[in-house]
């Protein structure tokens, strides 16, 4: 059964809405939910049909604190939660639990603890192929999709491992970087805040323009954040210290074993999900990119595919100047266009699949 924590008071206005509106918004309250395997940690706000955010690496729940309080004040029931192995959640110490079934098994479990029978899933980063691969094995929970960040791509014939062993080329792909256990933790562990500033900074909108090979890449013996923006982190304008803080705290608390065995988990997802080879996502769906996002760039063919891999998408949305973090970075706009796409939905998005 869910149980009751505390609760987080909402921004005195949520990005994008009246005073008035935001005022009857009860505050966020954090829960527990029992799942196979474990418990999952959320925040929830609003009443209404259900709507699951699913974070990224290396956030967590609180990557969706803007989206929150304007999805409950424009009439949703809004629940961003703790992806396993992160925050408050289950961390089992065994790699494979962190296959993708394991996830999609998580988010209907929190559906069906929450009450509920359905919801619209969105995801950001990792959790946009996490929601998508829900909406993809459980149609009949989820039944509407946003992806934030990164475009669907279904299963492709190449071990993932392979392809990307290919496009590190002369240095190495950042997903075969982190493949080998203890390796990425090393380099992070040791000054959790520092590397995380220059992670963020470094995928930001607001960092400088690039014609190098950017932080995807790792150069031979060398680590990830020898690619992060050059001297001491400065400020970013949709980060603040506090912000950085309540990061840091969480992976200081947890260590990073549990967001990086997600990556570790890419061939074995291949294997799993054998059947749904090139099986496009017929939900009604929503993605919302950044313009300066390096995934934007390296995934554009996936984005070109959409007409055929994404026959239910509303619209796509690539926002201009906007870095990786699009619903950090850009709240007004993400909060606006996904209440709007929820609008549109059959049923306020509960009660019809495509």
């Amino acid at each position: 059964m869910p149980q009751s924590a505390e609760t987080t008071p909402p921004p005195a206005t949520p990005p994008g809405e009246a005073p008035d509106r935001a005022a009857a918004v009860p505050p966020a309250a954090h829960r527990t939910v029992e799942v196979p395997g474990g418990r999952i940690h959320l925040v929830e706000q609003g009443t209404g049909p259900l709507v699951l955010l699913v974070h990224g690496f290396p956030e967590s729940w609180y990557s969706w604190r803007h989206q929150l309080p304007a999805l409950a004040a424009a009439g949703y029931r809004a629940v961003a939660l703790d992806v396993r192995g992160y925050g408050r959640s289950s961390k089992p110490r065994e790699v494979a639990a962190y296959r993708m079934l394991a996830h999609v098994a998580d988010n209907a479990a929190v559906v069906r603890a929450l009450g509920e029978e359905t919801a619209v899933i969105a995801g950001h980063d990792w959790g946009s192929p996490i929601a998508a691969h829900s909406a993809l094995l459980r149609p009949d929970v989820f039944t509407a999709v946003a992806l934030l960040s990164v475009p669907y791509t279904p299963r492709g014939t190449t071990r993932p491992t392979e392809a990307f062993a290919q496009i590190g080329g002369a240095e190495e792909f950042y997903i075969s970087y982190f493949q080998e256990p203890g390796r990425a933790e090393a380099e992070i562990e040791p000054d959790v805040r520092t590397w995380l500033a220059g992670f963020y900074a470094g995928l930001s909108g607001d960092a400088e323009p690039t014609s190098g090979p950017g932080l995807f890449s790792v150069p031979p013996g060398g680590k990830m954040s020898d690619r992060f923006p050059a001297g001491p982190p400065r400020p970013l304008s949709w980060l603040t210290e506090a912000d950085l803080d309540f990061y840091a705290a969480e992976f200081e608390r947890t260590g990073l074993t549990g967001g990086l065995n997600r990556y570790r988990n890419v061939d074995r997802d291949w294997e799993d999900l054998a059947a749904w080879t090139g099986a496009p996502l017929t939900q009604p769906a929503l993605f919302i990119g950044g313009e300066h996002d390096a995934t934007t760039h390296w995934l554009a063919d996936a984005i070109k595919a959409f007409p055929r891999t994404l026959p239910g998408l509303s619209a796509a949305h690539i926002l201009d100047g906007c870095g990786h973090w699009v619903q950090q970075e850009r709240p007004e706009e993400v909060n606006r266009l996904m209440a709007d796409w929820l609008r549109s939905l059959p049923e306020g998005g509960v009660g019809v699949v495509s």
